[in-house]
């Protein structure tokens, strides 16, 4: 059985068992998350790796506010923003399909990851929410129903919304290669 208290304090005292049970216990989660954004496997699980290292090397400064998923989430998420700029490639964001011809795909590809994410940032909350846990958290319709007592069909339409108004702010903002670098 997991128990948190203990793997972080053996973590802290850079105990390998500890370590193992945590990356384990963690894996699925942030795999999740990351597979929203790259379907490569050695991609995933560099991200994921170079990520627990940030979780191993910091552990000590999670004091438990907050969950330890949702610390590790932030910076494995991070990672992975870190790895799409080091490798100098742009990230579209899943939530854009391809086939929608109102934005060009040049603005798209444009875009870094802190762009979308400072435009998520003036999304309404609820909207905001829905998009954060299911396009970048990589929850599904249902989960995300049920973490915020939605129907999932609400979540279906905050995250159209969310599609509608990232596209018109990012169209008002004028988004060109001087957002990109």
């Amino acid at each position: 059985m997991f128990n948190q208290a203990e793997v972080i304090k053996g973590c802290v005292s850079n105990d390998r068992i500890c370590q193992e049970a945590l990356y384990r216990n963690f894996f699925p989660a942030m795999s999740g998350m990351c597979r929203r954004y790259t379907s490569d496997q050695d991609q995933l699980v560099s991200i994921i790796n170079d990520g627990f290292l940030k979780v191993f090397k910091n552990i000590e400064k999670f004091h438990n506010k907050g969950s330890l998923e949702g610390w590790i989430r932030k910076i494995v998420f991070r990672s992975l923003s870190d790895y799409f700029k080091k490798e100098n490639k742009y990230l579209r964001l899943m939530i854009f399909e391809e086939r929608d011809s109102r934005i060009s795909s040049n603005a798209l590809d444009e875009l870094y990851f802190e762009d979308i994410l400072a435009l998520v940032d003036h999304l309404p909350n609820a909207t905001q929410k829905v998009f954060r846990l299911y396009a970048i958290e990589g929850y599904t319709h249902q989960e995300v129903g049920d973490i915020l007592n939605i129907r999932p069909g609400t979540s279906k339409w905050h995250l159209s919304e969310a599609r509608k108004l990232l596209k018109s702010f990012m169209k008002k903002n004028n988004f060109s290669s001087n957002h990109a670098g």
